[in-house]
């Protein structure tokens, strides 16, 4: 079993920034994909972006290519996501999630390949 944990969330202006922080735990051993999701109240879990840590390649959904980056601290076991340009529609409860997914399925940014998945974080963006 893997556990996450995120952090980081918060509450911010339109053009402001936060960096989210996913720290894993457990069998991490086996992972080699990890990403982030976002989802808001009565939508679907959408894909924001994908690390696979096999060789350091990522994935981004187009709506957030240019402003956020998701990079990882192996050292530390830790995932991350630079928020940065923030949009109100941003605002949405971002997840973490991990699996041994091999990077055909990690690039595609979706939810149901992802067995491992951490509480959430709030991230709340105003105009």
């Amino acid at each position: 079993q893997v556990q996450l944990v995120e952090s980081g969330g918060g509450s911010v202006q339109a053009g402001g920034s936060l960096r989210l922080s996913c720290a894993a735990s457990g069998y991490t051993g086996s992972i080699r994909c990890m990403g982030w999701f976002r989802q808001i109240p009565g939508k679907e879990r959408e894909g924001v972006a994908t690390f696979y840590t096999g060789g350091g390649t990522t994935a981004y959904a187009d709506s957030v290519k240019g402003r956020f980056t998701i990079s990882r601290d192996n050292a530390k076991n830790t995932l991350y996501l630079q928020m940065n340009s923030l949009k109100p529609e941003d605002t949405a409860m971002y997840y973490c999630a991990a699996d041994t997914l091999r990077w055909a399925l990690c690039g595609n940014l979706y939810e149901g390949d992802y067995r491992n998945w951490g509480q959430g974080t709030q991230v709340t963006v105003s105009s």
